[in-house]
């Protein structure tokens, strides 16, 4: 029966008719709005709940809903409000930031938050042999660089100390103003030490810490079920400070990296919301549909990474070549359009910075780069493979530039499709050619798109190092003034950009779909979702233009 009710509602859709004359029958979404679940689409199987193992988009919806930072994520805009913190301030330079705990704040077992808990969670995710992949993001912590690397073996010399249980000092390598901004992001969360270490040591990977009846955490829910492949389920946590306010009752996260099957499931009514639209029927549910088809501003670039270690490709020539001959207008005008912005730069324009305008399509460059690499007789050039995780979306982006290098440059590349922990773990041992890549900004501030490519980051993953461009990083950490900051980062992107250890294709947009049934639903430059702001009804939305 359930077979026959799907192929009638893709029949009704055909018809241009609206999913919620499938949703007559008491549909799955119903019955869910019903108990205050929603479902929701999340792209694949994430490879951690760990929140200083994380690295992922994935990983990240799950543990903003089990985890509070200090600061959290507006319902709606880019602003930070208190979180476990109520509240904080700055010294006049803005290098020493003091925050002070909610009284209230407990773990989901019923323990006190306090102080303590986070100083213990900023050495843990620094701590090198945890091999943290965001462990560079709390480098703007003094001391912090000097520790994950090794230089220093005191954890004390970092800079977050616990003045007592309910206020925590952060000292800065520089004034940040953005800092309350970076506090949202999972990687300077907080962890509940004595669960942690009851099933290892402070840098055991492999817990089990994070699995169901294990996870504790200080968020508006907690961990309830994890059924591998199939669904991820949180339920409210009544622990929570402010659990009175938190709409749902519960979250069912589905790890669906099948894109059209996804379309389908929403259609049948089996979904709230979708990771994303499939290429071919972003036109329906936009014309269509406009009251469920979201389209926004998103801050994230979609690239490939070289690895830069293994054969032609250490040759920056080569990498040049073939970032020309990729024609990025052809790939947002016919693959993916939906309004995606082709890429002239690495940094898409934020908070007032431009990267600059290196990027472009020339095929006649490419071929006397090649040329002049060794390569004029194409044949000789070893096969190379594009890496990407599985997805129809960036398997059709991947034969497109198959074909570009092929044309434009006689070159033979090979496609390799890989579930998504797999693809991690292959760029993270350099076990790739070319690899599909995308980075989501963090906070709103350019750096985010620039540190991670630091010696030794954990987000690098391409084999590439400039002491340069390391030292430039670092001055820009200590520059207070925001165009002079700015300034000396458009030279280290320059730097980057001159050397190429990636290709930027283009700046994304969100496409996705929202049951009208779903309430407090905000489009997010950043699409940080702070949960405990949504809700459901049963009763028809009003309608919305996209």
């Amino acid at each position: 029966m359930r077979f026959s009710f799907v192929i009638a509602c893709l029949g009704l859709a055909a018809a241009a008719l609206s999913p919620p004359a499938c949703e007559r029958h008491d549909s799955r979404a119903r019955r869910a709005a019903r108990d205050g679940i929603l479902l929701v689409g999340n792209g694949t199987e994430p490879k951690s709940l760990d929140p200083h193992i994380a690295t992922g988009v994935t990983e990240h919806h799950l543990i903003m809903s089990l985890i509070e930072g200090l600061a959290s994520e507006a319902p709606s805009g880019e602003d930070v409000v208190p979180g476990a913190a109520a509240r904080w301030e700055s010294n006049d330079t803005l290098d020493e930031w003091t925050f002070h705990l909610r009284p209230e704040g407990k773990w989901s077992n019923g323990d006190r938050v306090t102080a303590h808990d986070f100083v213990w969670a900023y050495r843990r995710i620094l701590t090198p042999s945890l091999g943290g992949e965001y462990a560079a993001m709390l480098y703007l912590l003094k001391g912090a660089e000097a520790f994950n690397q090794g230089k220093s073996t005191d954890p004390e010399s970092i800079g977050a100390r616990a003045v007592d249980d309910l206020t925590l000092k952060l000292t800065l390598v520089g004034p940040t103003p953005y800092f309350p901004s970076m506090l949202t992001h999972y990687a300077w969360f907080p962890v509940h030490p004595p669960t942690i270490l009851k099933h290892g040591r402070a840098d055991t990977r492999a817990s089990r810490w994070t699995h169901p009846g294990h996870f504790v955490g200080n968020g508006p829910f907690q961990l309830k079920t994890w059924r591998f492949k199939h669904m991820i389920e949180v339920e409210r946590n009544p622990h929570y400070w402010d659990a009175a306010n938190v709409k749902l009752n519960g979250i069912r996260f589905l790890p669906i990296d099948n894109i059209p099957a996804e379309e389908r499931m929403f259609r049948d009514g089996q979904l709230h919301v979708t990771e994303t639209v499939p290429l071919n029927k972003i036109e329906y549910w936009r014309d269509q549909q406009p009251e469920s088809y979201y389209n926004n501003p998103y801050l994230a670039v979609y690239f490939y990474r070289f690895n830069v270690t293994r054969g032609p490709l250490r040759d920056k020539r080569v990498r040049h070549a073939l970032s020309l001959a990729i024609d990025r207008e052809a790939i947002t005008r016919n693959i993916t359009k939906a309004g995606q912005i082709p890429a002239l730069s690495l940094t898409p324009p934020v908070a007032g910075y431009t990267g600059p305008d290196t990027v472009k399509y020339d095929p006649a460059e490419a071929r006397r780069l090649l040329a002049e690499a060794g390569f004029s007789d194409p044949s000789s050039f070893k096969r190379i493979d594009i890496l990407f995780n599985v997805s129809e979306a960036h398997k059709t982006i991947a034969e497109a530039i198959q074909q570009m290098w092929k044309k434009n440059l006689g070159i033979e590349v090979g496609l390799n499709s890989q579930d998504w922990g797999v693809y991690l773990d292959a760029q993270q041992r350099l076990d790739y050619d070319v690899s599909r890549a995308a980075w989501t900004a963090d906070y709103p501030d350019p750096m985010t798109f620039l540190d991670m490519w630091t010696t030794g980051n954990g987000n690098n993953m391409t084999g590439w190092a400039s002491p340069e461009f390391d030292a430039l990083i670092a001055k820009a950490r200590t520059v207070r003034d925001t165009a002079d900051r700015f300034a000396v980062l458009r030279q280290a992107e320059s730097l980057f950009l001159d050397d190429l250890p990636v290709i930027p294709l283009y700046v994304y947009v969100r496409n996705y779909l929202v049951s009208p049934m779903v309430t407090g639903w905000e489009p997010k430059l950043l699409d940080s979702r702070p949960w405990k702001h949504i809700g459901l009804r049963l009763d028809p939305a009003p309608s919305r233009t996209p």
